[in-house]
């Protein structure tokens, strides 16, 4: 009887891929297991293990599989469910949600290897200078890389030099597989077996008289023993001990000294004293709590709505603990990797080692670690904290799922596929799981709100802040009428200068906010008006004075900062409009004593890099911190009092149906920094146009106002709640090809849809990296089949890849676009 086994690969295949397997195999394969198969002429990939039956394939002959990478399970039942949900719903393959699922290291792909074809007489002369260089340097190595011929060819494209030497008969390919993630292995030291006794310790003590740095090293590891009950380090002999490694090489030669390693994890919980207690609730939490508990018994998703600093992470907390009681795990989601590293310190404070911490700023190899953990169900991984990814997590036993800030867009995935949305997956991933899932936002978004407002999520609301401290008292400035009187300091007026004089004398904190980085979006010439324009992308080129640079923040092609004009030669560049950078050297010059740090994407590239910026503001080593929207989500800062929005009016001139909820959401997210503690804070917004309806409403705290008037507005207009959307972008280096292709795609959509079609139109940016773009997006009304509507886009697609010119043409869907 023949067996065969359905693979996962991690490409962006439509169908899954069928293997042979012998008897023994089918025993040991499981669901979920790795395996190792051929896929094309010689590339072998990871695949993962859909099923195992006995069904041939119909229209091809099956290869066997290479070899099985697991002796267990790595993706269990329930992660298939939900990566099989994903992939329907958000219009991709399992193959690539299978790729960003689990962390890279555990996809080991084939690497080619160069070898010399050894049965071939080669005649040097044939050779070009290129192709010597190779075969040269297979003299001397058994085999090179495809990086290494780069490097001695000094040239990237290293394929129509190897493509002619194959040719030639002068070499050979291999494809190897190649383990990423290595265990970490600490190396630790103890006496040799034959010296425990203490005779034999008598002798050797004597025998290494005349080695004195020896004898001295034994002394240290005794006394290291007697103070330590733990195994003793190398490193922790050679610091104490003052021994070199020489010596303790020179030791373990002679077998007095014995080496050994101990597999330890690479991120570990320090305990620094007792766990705290949890804070005792005040009576509007406790209501909110027992409304949450009320819901959960229901079986409803539910939705928090607590005001800045009421104290939802102290409700999380509760519920946390009483989920980990019942012996389950839970997971806890935030938008923003700053967010997550002054949340990890609240948490360990309460729950110790129990937690455990996942985001793209992790390395691969710390990736692996925490997914092994959480899979092994360790007492480590009980409390999963992390950015949207974490999600993605092996969970044998999730009990409870909290997505903090769930308004946030960051939850949305933009590329590559699947383009997911953590929010609504995780509610899914809850359903799956029969878990509790709680949303928590000081301004919820429209879809979430209108789900409780409809009863289809549970409520619970906390309208006062901790403490009873007032809201921040906010202010609009009008910088029109500033100017007009010639009253602005830069980019301060002098009402925000004054207040920022007032806080600073006081000894309390400053934010202020601008959602731009870098010094100015454009550097204009006076003279003839030439702006200098990325080569790949249709957009100017940022200045950015610490580097001394015009960087394009779509493809990062950068330039130094030109002389004098590229156009007519003169030397009167300008620069127009201001970015973070900006505000920072205005803000040295109105107040030079003054210590300022600055946190946007410039200056958080590092691992640890948010918390130290984070850290030195708590511990007050920085008077004013300026930055862009991650200075607005969900930090608490003790001693910030003033928050300065520097311009209002560039969130709310944006072209996006969305554009008015989130400038309501950011400024009332941003003003939520200020007084968290007994006094009230007070935050100042410049505008050029003070009575723009939504600046009212965030100044007079006016959700529900915010709320009905969107809610009416897109009704009218079709778009969520009331509908579904879905965005469909083609991307194509030719213009022409690209515009064709969209309209015939489009034309194909209107005969289905009719006026539910919008476009083909090209966005604001309609060029980023040398690619054009076109747009169309579909508005499905409520009774509309979902399912139906996608399988339906789908034959679409397959008419459009038979036209041979369109097949070029990259189409992307992008499911319940924000």
């Amino acid at each position: 009887m023949q067996y065969f086994v359905n693979v996962i690969l991690p490409i962006p295949l439509e169908k899954q891929f069928t293997y042979e397997i012998s008897e023994e195999e089918a025993q040991i394969l499981l669901v979920g297991m790795r395996v190792a198969v051929p896929f094309g002429k010689s590339k072998i990939y990871t695949g993962l293990v859909f099923s195992v039956h006995n069904t041939p394939p119909e229209i091809y002959e099956a290869k066997p599989i290479h070899q099985i990478l697991d002796d267990s399970i790595l993706v269990t039942e329930i992660q298939l469910k939900h990566w099989q949900w994903i992939a329907d719903y958000y219009m991709c393959t399992l193959g690539e949600v299978f790729r960003s699922a689990i962390p890279s290291a555990f996809l080991l792909e084939s690497e080619t290897l160069i070898l010399l074809n050894k049965q071939v007489e080669i005649d040097e002369s044939d050779l070009k200078d290129d192709e010597f260089l190779v075969f040269e340097a297979l003299q001397y190595q058994s085999m090179l890389r495809v990086h290494e011929v780069a490097a001695i060819i000094e040239r990237k494209n290293t394929l129509p030099i190897l493509n002619r030497l194959i040719v030639k008969g002068i070499i050979v390919l291999k494809e190897e597989l190649y383990e990423q993630y290595r265990p970490k292995l600490v190396r630790y030291i103890k006496l040799g077996e034959s010296y425990q006794s203490e005779s034999a310790l008598e002798s050797l003590l004597d025998n290494l008289k005349r080695a004195p740095k020896q004898s001295e090293v034994i002394l240290s590891l005794f006394q290291l023993e007697a103070t330590s009950k733990n195994p003793i380090k190398v490193s922790e002999l050679e610091t104490n001990g003052g021994a070199s490694r020489a010596i303790i090489k020179a030791l373990i030669d002679k077998e007095i000294l014995e080496e050994y390693f101990i597999r330890t994890d690479r991120v570990n919980y320090i305990n620094e004293g007792e766990a705290a207690n949890l804070k005792k609730l005040n009576e509007y939490q406790v209501k909110a709590l027992s409304d949450i508990r009320r819901s959960f018994d229901n079986k409803k998703v539910t939705l928090l709505h607590g005001v800045t600093s009421s104290g939802k992470t102290e409700i999380y907390v509760e519920l946390i603990e009483q989920c980990l009681n019942e012996g389950r795990q839970a997971l806890y989601l935030l938008p923003e990797i700053a967010l997550t590293t002054q949340l990890i310190g609240r948490l360990q404070d309460y729950f110790g080692e129990q937690v455990a911490v996942f985001h793209s700023k992790y390395n691969v190899q710390e990736r692996v670690e925490v997914y092994n953990n959480v899979l092994a169900n360790k007492s480590k991984a009980q409390i999963v904290i992390g950015a949207r990814s974490a999600m993605f997590l092996p969970f044998l036993n999730l009990g409870l799922i909290v997505v903090d800030e769930e308004h946030e867009s960051s939850f949305k995935q933009f590329d590559p596929a699947p383009r997911y949305h953590a929010r609504d997956s995780a509610v899914v991933l809850s359903n799956l799981h029969q878990a509790n899932i709680l949303l928590g936002s000081a301004t919820p978004s429209i879809e979430s709100y209108q789900n409780a407002r409809t009863n289809k999520y549970g409520y619970a609301k906390i309208s006062r802040r901790f403490g009873n401290v007032l809201m921040p008292e906010m202010e609009l400035v009008d910088i029109k009428e500033q100017h007009r009187k010639k009253r602005m300091k830069g980019h301060f007026s002098e009402r925000l200068f004054n207040e920022i004089t007032a806080t600073l004398d006081a000894g309390e904190q400053v934010i202020l906010f601008q959602n731009r980085r870098g010094f100015a979006p454009i550097l204009e010439c006076t003279t003839c008006g030439y702006s200098p324009q990325c080569p790949n992308c249709d957009v100017s080129l940022t200045y950015h004075q610490y580097k001394k640079q015009l960087r394009c923040h779509y493809c990062s092609h950068h330039i130094a900062l030109p002389e004098s004009c590229q156009a007519c030669g003169s030397a009167t560049l300008n620069t127009k409009g201001f970015g973070t950078e900006q505000v920072e050297q205005e803000l040295k010059v109105l107040f030079p004593d003054v210590r300022v740090a600055r946190m946007d994407l410039d200056t958080t590239r590092g691992k640890h890099a948010y918390e130290k910026i984070i850290t030195s503001f708590e511990q007050q080593e920085v008077d004013v911190l300026i930055g862009t929207q991650m200075v607005t989500k969900g930090l608490d800062f003790r001693n910030v009092s003033l928050v300065g929005i520097m311009n209002a009016d560039s969130l709310l001139n944006f072209p996006d149906y969305r554009a008015h909820e989130r400038s309501f959401q950011l400024l009332t997210q941003v003003a939520g920094r200020a007084g968290r503690t007994q006094k009230r804070g007070k935050v100042l917004i410049q505008t050029y146009n003070p009575y723009h309806q939504i600046l009212r409403q965030v100044t007079n705290g006016d959700f529900e106002g915010m709320f009905k008037e969107q809610l009416y507005e897109r009704e009218q207009f079709k778009y969520p709640p009331h509908n579904k959307i879905i965005q469909i972008t083609f991307k194509h280096k030719e213009y022409n090809r690209l515009n064709e292709a969209a309209d015939w795609f489009g034309n194909g959509l209107r005969n289905m849809f009719k006026s539910n079609v919008l476009g083909p139109e090209f966005p604001p940016v309609s060029r980023i990296r040398n690619q054009y773009i076109k747009h169309v997006l579909l508005k499905i009304p409520t009774g509309q089949s979902l399912a139906k509507t996608k399988s339906s886009i789908k034959r679409i697609e397959k008419s459009f890849n038979a036209i041979a010119s369109f097949r070029s043409v990259r189409i992307i869907y992008n499911v319940d676009h924000i």
